[in-house]
């Protein structure tokens, strides 16, 4: 039986308006951002969703807070972050490789996350999410990265990247149907 995943990028924060990297450390929701997840809220309250689901990032929790306008319950996950950028988070965009593959391993020998490690964390809890009986229709709030992430374990490459290139903005919304432990990405609603 297919069940069904809205995945779901936080509102913009002040570092996204700043450009500095945002993985583990955090910042808070814009104003901006916060509409952005009352405009997200709007197109998902008439979805009955059987449960809520957010990483433990203040950003995202925000956001699930406002899409729901305050009236859920909800887990946090620390599965659900953003990739551990190291020393790097709060630093300048500026920072980032600018070789292609270059955030590949980059991090990690500055104590932060590959991308195949944040690939696989969000897979498994994503799985381990769906894989509950009572969950049905789940809501999810995670990260831009995190969001990139899960949809190449499921895509190839030139599918990724026409979705990339389409953007990931602040609060859109990524729908997959999910069965026999796996997902399949069935349209991104950006706002």
């Amino acid at each position: 039986m297919k069940k069904t995943l809205y995945l779901m990028r936080h509102g913009q924060t002040l570092f996204n308006l700043r450009r500095k990297i945002q993985g583990s450390c955090d910042s808070p929701l814009t104003e901006l951002g916060r509409e952005q997840a009352k405009v997200a809220g709007e197109f998902l309250k008439y979805i009955k969703f059987d449960n809520y689901y957010s990483s433990t990032s203040e950003r995202s929790c925000d956001t699930l807070e406002i899409v729901t306008d305050y009236k859920v319950t909800y887990t946090r996950l620390k599965g659900l972050k953003e990739m551990d950028f190291g020393i790097f988070e709060g630093e300048s965009e500026d920072l980032n490789p600018k070789t292609p593959g270059g955030y590949a391993t980059f991090f990690k020998a500055y104590g932060g996350e590959t991308q195949e490690e944040v690939k696989e964390r969000l897979k498994n809890t994503c799985i381990e999410i769906m894989e509950k009986e009572d969950n049905q229709t789940v809501l999810v709030v995670s990260h831009a990265g995190a969001c990139y992430h899960f949809l190449r374990n499921w895509h190839d490459d030139e599918f990724v990247t026409t979705e990339l290139k389409k953007g990931f903005p602040n609060c859109c919304i990524f729908k997959y149907e999910y069965e026999n432990k796996v997902f399949n990405l069935v349209e991104v609603i950006r706002f």
